[in-house]
């Protein structure tokens, strides 16, 4: 009798003890498997809710739900330098959350130290990847990836920076095999698809989908927008902000008058191109680096006239933490980026209209030096210092 009360209360203490596990980690991992990521990874018991907080200066219906699995499966993918043909380079390694989700070096570096043509992209100057970039293709609103436009959604980016030799110079079907080999992925590719197979398409959409949950929406901008309580949206444009220095205020009326056409004016929906009498997001423009550019940019892609020389015009969220800047990282500071709006337009071609004189021109903005210090502290205030340092985005590896 008393062996049998042993065994029952030995039974009722490992049903506890399951039940417990199992409610801590919300119906997700079993003990075995957070056993086994533990070993490995820091990831939480319960994937966390991923994307850009919403509701700052308006903008909670333009951002799309994310699946918290897929993105945690896409995180560790992200992270992963075993993904690379020298075991060194991820995709974090020239996107780190530090800087925006950018690179510090004017040209990124890959495998085996190769110098990469471009500086990386900062990924967090978008309020939401999924939703400013788009995959309908035959939206003419729909935004591309890389500098030169080149790739039409989030897994073909991530499927050419995975096989670019200067990159992470890998076959799509090693990378299977690596991820195969690796034991924290069996558990992560059953809760992300219900099964643990492992495929080309499985990866770069499980990738995506942690690119995707990338946005920044908390910056002191959004903030002050929000708090203004602005009847009419327009008003951001000529309205002071009362959470603003004097300052900051002039550098966004500067901003407003001269930078936003291009480059936003809410730093949430593109600008509209109307150079052709169209009103379309501006997907790409020359904005008079160089007079003779070498790298031809979307021309070289698309090879229409029109586009040699021309480049994605991005948003600027976060641009104080993701020096240096333009596509070839040429500018260490924001005072040589205002600067070169200044003073420094080359008579490029297709020099953007917007940067042109009536009789064809460059422009030269002849701001006063305190006028170019407002400009740039208005350019800082576009931060959002939360995101820099979410756990959620951070890299998961022990």
């Amino acid at each position: 009798m008393k062996q049998v009360t042993i065994l029952a209360l030995a039974a009722g203490l490992a049903a506890l003890l399951t039940s417990c596990n199992k409610d801590s980690n919300a119906g997700y991992y079993s003990v075995h498997d957070y056993a086994l990521l533990s070993q490995y990874l820091n990831l939480p018991p319960t994937p966390p809710e991923f994307g850009p907080q919403v509701g700052a200066a308006g903008a909670s219906s333009s951002i799309l739900p994310v699946n918290s699995d897929m993105a945690t499966l896409g995180k560790v993918l992200f992270y992963d330098k075993k993904l690379s043909k020298d075991g060194k380079i991820a995709c974090a390694s020239c996107h780190r959350q530090e800087f925006a989700f950018g690179d510090n070096t004017a040209l990124s570096k890959g495998v085996f130290d190769r110098s990469g043509d471009r500086n990386a992209i900062a990924l967090m100057s978008v309020p939401s990847i999924s939703t400013f970039y788009g995959t309908n293709l035959t939206d003419p609103n729909a935004k591309r990836f890389f500098w030169d436009n080149r790739a039409p959604t989030a897994p073909a980016q991530c499927r050419m920076s995975l096989t670019d030799p200067k990159e992470m110079d890998m076959d799509m079907a090693e990378i299977v095999k690596i991820v195969e080999a690796q034991p924290y992925y069996e558990p992560l590719f059953r809760m992300a698809y219900t099964d643990s197979e492992v495929t080309e398409d499985r990866v770069t959409n499980a990738i995506s989908a942690f690119v995707n949950s990338i946005g920044s929406l908390n910056s002191r901008f959004d903030q002050a927008v929000k708090d203004a309580h602005f009847e009419n949206s327009f008003d951001v444009n000529y309205q002071d902000l009362p959470m603003f220095t004097p300052e900051e205020n002039l550098g966004k009326q500067i901003y407003m008058s001269n930078c936003a056409k291009c480059h936003s004016y809410n730093q949430i929906t593109p600008s509209l191109d109307v150079s052709n009498g169209t009103l379309i997001p501006l997907h790409q423009a020359s904005n008079g680096l160089d007079e003779h550019p070498v790298d031809l940019g979307v021309g070289a892609i698309s090879l229409y006239a029109g586009h040699k020389g021309t480049f994605k015009v991005p948003l600027l969220r976060n641009i104080a933490r993701s020096a240096p800047y333009m596509h070839d990282g040429r500018f260490s500071t924001l005072e040589e980026v205002v600067e070169h709006y200044n003073s420094g337009i080359q008579p490029h071609e297709n020099l953007h209209h917007l940067l042109k004189d009536a009789d064809g021109t460059p422009i030269r903005l002849n701001l006063l030096q305190q006028e170019k210090a407002a400009l740039v502290a208005f350019l800082r205030t576009l931060t959002d210092e939360s995101i820099l340092a979410d756990e959620r985005y951070a890299n998961p590896f022990r």
